[in-house]
């Protein structure tokens, strides 16, 4: 039994007609028979009495009715999985950190799943180490991050560089300069992230090569609070510009000198699956189209 024979019973059923049925499958009529004969085989059991008009028999009524809901959940299947390889339909398990997750996924997001009503898309937010371990454990299909420490099963594909600044009270004393250079951070406190942030571990690069400077710090488990923090007077951060744009209330901006203070944002898999094939593939070419436009 399978789906084209059960179509050709519940037309036959529908319009009375072997005929009318063999019309609408686009069948020659004996095709038809044998496909009912063929069919009525396999159940042990007559379904359609024959003559000038056809009528079901018992087992024909009790076989139709159960049958027309088989019959909607098999093409719902057929459409889901022809959906599933054009990539029109999947769930998607997706990583990203701070500040991406906040400030650019939510806008791409809500473009993409308009576009593709079908597609899943769950988000899972955290720092970059946590999700390349998710990625090596198939927990994730890909993530959007800072460069991960790679291996031979990882792929990263750079496409743009997040671009730092200092945020800092409009009344400190560092507001005064247009341009801050990492020593003069002495002496003031400095909001830092959690000691797994790869922004922590780039700031602490820029303070070694300005000569280990010891500094007054405060640990900031979330990047996105940073400014919060900053706006009620707590200390200066150097936070991502684009969570600083525009200005925040009794804040002001300042470019830092020196090394250059930026760090490669990208999407990781696992090498075995690049390229992403099915609907993550599809999301995948679309993110790297929509965050390459932010270089």
């Amino acid at each position: 039994m399978d789906l084209k024979t059960l179509k050709t019973f519940h037309l036959i059923v529908q319009y009375g007609s072997f005929n009318r049925a063999a019309e609408e499958m686009n069948y020659a009529q004996s095709t038809v028979t044998m496909q009912i004969q063929k069919l009525e085989s396999e159940l042990g059991v007559k379904l359609i009495e024959r003559g000038k008009e056809i009528s079901l028999t018992e087992a024909g009524r009790l076989f139709h009715d159960q049958s027309l809901q088989i019959t909607k959940n098999m093409e719902y299947l057929q459409t889901s999985l022809s959906n599933l390889k054009s990539g029109d339909a999947g769930h998607i398990r997706i990583g990203v950190t701070e500040p991406t997750a906040s400030y650019r996924l939510p806008g791409f997001l809500r473009d993409f799943m308009t576009e593709h009503p079908n597609i899943r898309i769950s988000v899972e937010i955290s720092n970059t180490p946590t999700l390349r371990e998710r990625v090596l454990k198939g927990e994730i299909d890909f993530a959007l991050s800072t460069a991960p420490d790679l291996g031979s099963e990882l792929h990263f594909e750079p496409l743009f560089q997040e671009e730092f600044a200092v945020l800092m009270p409009e009344n400190h004393p560092l507001a005064q300069r247009e341009v801050i250079v990492p020593e003069e951070f002495r002496g003031y406190r400095l909001l830092i992230t959690s000691a797994t942030c790869p922004y922590r571990r780039k700031l602490e690069m820029i303070l070694q090569e300005s000569g280990n400077i010891m500094l007054d710090t405060m640990e900031i488990g979330s990047m996105t609070a940073l400014k919060h923090y900053v706006e009620n007077g707590l200390g200066i951060a150097l936070v991502p510009k684009i969570m600083i744009e525009p200005g925040i209330n009794g804040t002001t901006v300042r470019m830092v000198s020196g090394s250059l203070i930026s760090m490669t944002f990208g999407i990781l898999c696992k090498a075995s699956a690049h390229p992403l094939q099915l609907a993550s593939g599809k999301l995948y070419q679309q993110l790297k189209l929509y965050l390459k436009e932010l270089e």
